[in-house]
């Protein structure tokens, strides 16, 4: 059905690099969702007053806040659209991070206003009125949310929309409310004397607040920036390195601007006996490539490596073999040999993964004892996952 309605309704749907063509999705997820949303918010709450169920009208409340999610969410995709202008020269891709953050706190304060009221219930609990009716309504709640769940994941990994995977997610939990919601009216029927209906509206509170959280804490994720995916880090190096001019590539680093703007930069590595513009042509068609295949803008930056000077050979195998004792994953880059004075120096970075139990300061340590082995110095640059510490 999803692809049906995207067919019907989505323009040119196959080119989801096009910012006009993220609106059209954005649009129609939105006004999807507003239009389910409203329809489940007027069954369930105009059943929910009739029965006097504080769980019922929860269910409703979550899906009313769900509406107004879809309306930021659609406000949001329509300023990422906006092109790059003086004050914001990197384009307003970031404003969908921002409505996925606005739809979390909505989606906390409702969780927080359900929970008071479900509490209350519990201490001072009042009789449901039972209905098949309101069995059916919630049924076909539970089966809507569920469409609705895989709608939203199926476009937004389609188009890559971090707001509609969180929504997707929201979804899910509705089901999983709505569905203890009739789970807890299904027990009433059996005459327990206990506060069941306070108590499915505190838990569906509960899960309404750890989804405003489990988005928020993704979104600031994604605003403070996270780690380059692996994927994506590993296909960029690939193209890189498919060039065997280039030696090698470090130092790789991407700055996410929103959706489809992309902005990095990295070091490759080629001979020093390349001229400048060989080098040059080179690295010009490796930045290109890598533009037109992941939309990344990439600036490389170009390193030159002597790779016919044994002496320099030498010396980096005997610094790497004390790197590998210590951590198969501690890594070095950048070796150069230089003559400072009347000694020789090797300068070069290491990167240090996060994980790493050694210090720098222990690292350092064993690589001075090869340096003074060897009779030469050494000028170390300590790297942790692309921030330079020297």
């Amino acid at each position: 059905m999803t692809e049906w309605l995207i067919a019907r309704f989505v323009k040119d749907a196959e080119n989801t690099n096009d910012p006009a063509v993220r609106v059209r999705y954005g649009t129609f997820s939105s006004m999807t969702g507003i239009a389910c949303n409203i329809l489940l918010f007027l069954l369930k709450g105009g059943i929910g007053l009739f029965s006097g169920s504080i769980a019922v009208v929860s269910d409703a409340f979550n899906n009313l806040s769900d509406c107004l999610s879809c309306l930021i969410s659609l406000f949001g995709y329509r300023m990422a659209a906006k092109p790059a202008d003086k004050e914001h020269p990197f384009g307003h891709g970031r404003s969908e991070y921002v409505a996925s953050l606005f739809i979390s706190l909505i989606i906390f304060l409702a969780g927080f206003e359900l929970l008071i009221t479900g509490v209350s219930r519990i201490i001072h609990p009042s009789p449901v009125r039972f209905s098949w009716i309101m069995v059916i309504i919630l049924i076909f709640s539970i089966l809507v949310k569920f469409w609705m769940s895989t709608f939203y994941m199926n476009i937004g990994r389609r188009i890559d929309s971090s707001t509609l995977i969180a929504s997707a997610q929201d979804s899910r939990n509705d089901v999983l409310s709505t569905a203890l919601t009739l789970g807890a009216m299904l027990v009433s029927l059996s005459g327990i004397s206990f506060p069941l209906d306070g108590i499915a509206g505190c838990v569906i509170s509960l899960l309404i607040l750890k989804a405003g959280y489990d988005i928020a804490k993704e979104i600031i994720t994604q605003l403070l920036g996270r780690p380059l995916d692996p994927q994506l880090s590993k296909a960029i190096r690939e193209q890189i390195l498919s060039h065997p001019e280039i030696l090698g590539v470090h130092d790789l680093i991407v700055h996410d601007y929103g959706p489809g703007v992309q902005i990095g930069s990295a070091h490759a590595e080629v001979d020093a006996d390349m001229t400048l513009i060989k080098a040059h042509e080179i690295i010009d068609a490796a930045e290109e490539e890598i533009n037109e295949k992941f939309h990344v803008n990439i600036t490389l930056h170009t390193d030159p490596v002597e790779t016919h000077n044994e002496t320099m050979a030498r010396y980096k195998a005997a610094f790497e073999e004390v790197l590998n004792h210590l951590d198969p994953d501690l890594s070095l880059h950048d070796f150069r040999l230089r003559k400072k004075g009347d000694c020789e120096e090797a300068s070069f970075d290491i990167l240090i993964p996060y994980d790493c139990a050694l210090t720098q300061e222990q690292i350092h340590a064993q690589l001075k004892e090869v340096s003074e082995t060897i009779g030469i110095r050494i000028s170390v640059i300590y790297d942790h996952d692309y921030t330079g510490e020297a």
